[in-house]
């Protein structure tokens, strides 16, 4: 199936996690998002009142982070980090899975560890992601860590964080959607620059890309597309 530039935009968290943002970033950030019309900003949990505010009455939504970048803090300490984002005003929260504990085999910590961060968001009717760090695990543990956040009831799981060891990648995004089926959301995130990278990862599975470049990708797609509302097709799906 083909994707508008419209369409490709709302899979698109545009996103500026770097610790330098500035106040004025974020608000060129929310002003871009608005204007073409890309699914939801990303942005550091301080700057989540900024971002609601600038983005009230738009139709892209609020995202945030907990337990960023690392995910190696107490569960309270995180399930509390996306309870107050979302009191803040954010509507989906893109915590990190505690890679420590999966790799010694604590299943039981990683999953109240999302299960906490779920609790806080779905309460409020926020979304959450689990950023798993692929680069960081083995198949098994990519495995065991979707079936955990599954049981946990979180609604997406999600490549990476950007500063790990490695990006997104079409096998990995691919794996993921193997690995969860149609119950729940793969957001691809980490590495995601052109619209080649972001139309292969919507062909293996993604139905979320997060990145800073999505004005560039959209700018892409009209481009190629031939107009603004021309539709084009990721790649493998022609």
């Amino acid at each position: 199936m083909g994707l508008s530039p419209r369409e490709l935009a709302r899979l698109i968290d545009h996103t500026l996690l770097k610790p330098e943002a500035t106040r004025p970033q974020i608000e060129a950030l929310c002003d871009e998002a608005r204007g073409h019309g890309f699914v939801a900003v990303c942005v550091n949990p301080v700057w989540v009142p900024l971002a609601a505010e600038r983005l009230h009455g738009a139709g892209s939504r609020v995202a945030t982070v907990a337990g960023f970048p690392l995910g190696a803090c107490a569960p309270e300490t995180k399930a509390f980090e996306a309870a107050r984002a979302v009191a803040d005003g954010a509507t989906e929260v893109d915590m990190v899975l505690n890679v420590g504990a999966l790799k010694s085999g604590d299943d039981r910590l990683v999953e109240r560890d999302i299960a906490g961060v779920v609790a806080a968001c779905h309460g409020a009717g926020a979304l959450t992601k689990v950023i798993l760090e692929t680069g960081l695990l083995t198949d098994d543990e990519k495995t065991r860590a979707c079936a955990l956040c599954r049981r946990a009831g979180a609604d997406f799981v999600k490549t990476s964080t950007g500063f790990g060891p490695g990006g997104a990648t079409v096998a990995d995004v691919a794996f993921l959607r193997r690995s969860v089926g149609g119950t729940m959301g793969v957001k691809a995130a980490g590495g995601i620059r052109d619209l080649a990278t972001a139309l292969a990862m919507v062909a293996a599975g993604a139905n979320r890309l997060g990145t800073s470049a999505g004005v560039r990708i959209v700018a892409e797609c009209r481009t190629r597309a031939g107009s603004p509302g021309g539709p084009l097709a990721p790649a493998g799906t022609t």
